[in-house]
Protein backbone atom coordinates (compact mmCIF):
# COMPACT_ATOMS: atom_id res chain seq x y z
CA UNK A 1 0.00 0.00 0.00
CA UNK A 2 1.06 3.15 -1.05
CA UNK A 3 0.31 6.94 -0.22
CA UNK A 4 -1.13 8.77 -2.86
CA UNK A 5 0.15 12.13 -1.61
CA UNK A 6 3.66 11.03 -0.23
CA UNK A 7 4.16 7.96 -2.73
CA UNK A 8 5.78 6.25 0.53
CA UNK A 9 5.04 2.49 1.24
CA UNK A 10 2.98 2.24 4.26
CA UNK A 11 2.05 -1.65 4.08
CA UNK A 12 3.66 -4.79 2.15
CA UNK A 13 6.60 -4.70 -0.08
CA UNK A 14 8.03 -5.23 -3.15
CA UNK A 15 11.12 -5.68 -4.53
CA UNK A 16 13.34 -2.76 -5.23
CA UNK A 17 12.43 -3.07 -9.16
CA UNK A 18 9.05 -3.41 -8.86
CA UNK A 19 8.89 -0.16 -6.02
CA UNK A 20 10.35 1.68 -8.34
CA UNK A 21 8.32 1.07 -11.38
CA UNK A 22 5.30 1.39 -9.38
CA UNK A 23 6.99 5.04 -7.83
CA UNK A 24 7.51 6.37 -10.97
CA UNK A 25 3.91 5.40 -12.74
CA UNK A 26 2.16 6.81 -9.23
CA UNK A 27 4.66 10.06 -9.67
CA UNK A 28 3.23 10.47 -12.88
CA UNK A 29 -0.75 9.95 -11.88
CA UNK A 30 -0.88 11.35 -8.66
CA UNK A 31 -4.02 13.96 -9.80
CA UNK A 32 -5.61 10.38 -11.53
CA UNK A 33 -4.77 8.27 -8.60
CA UNK A 34 -6.42 11.00 -6.14
CA UNK A 35 -9.40 11.71 -8.36
CA UNK A 36 -9.52 7.79 -8.67
CA UNK A 37 -9.72 7.06 -4.79
CA UNK A 38 -12.34 10.32 -4.49
CA UNK A 39 -14.12 8.76 -6.44
CA UNK A 40 -14.68 5.20 -4.96
CA UNK A 41 -15.18 6.44 -1.41
CA UNK A 42 -17.87 8.16 -3.28
CA UNK A 43 -18.63 4.65 -5.12
CA UNK A 44 -18.71 6.05 -8.44
CA UNK A 45 -16.97 4.35 -11.57
CA UNK A 46 -13.75 4.04 -11.21
CA UNK A 47 -11.89 5.65 -14.73
CA UNK A 48 -8.93 3.90 -16.16
CA UNK A 49 -5.88 5.06 -15.82
CA UNK A 50 -3.12 4.82 -18.15
CA UNK A 51 0.21 2.17 -17.46
CA UNK A 52 3.77 3.43 -17.38
CA UNK A 53 5.37 2.64 -21.18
Amino acid sequence: MIDIESLAVIAGALPHRALGLVIEWASMHQNDLSAAWSDAKSILPLRRIAPLK
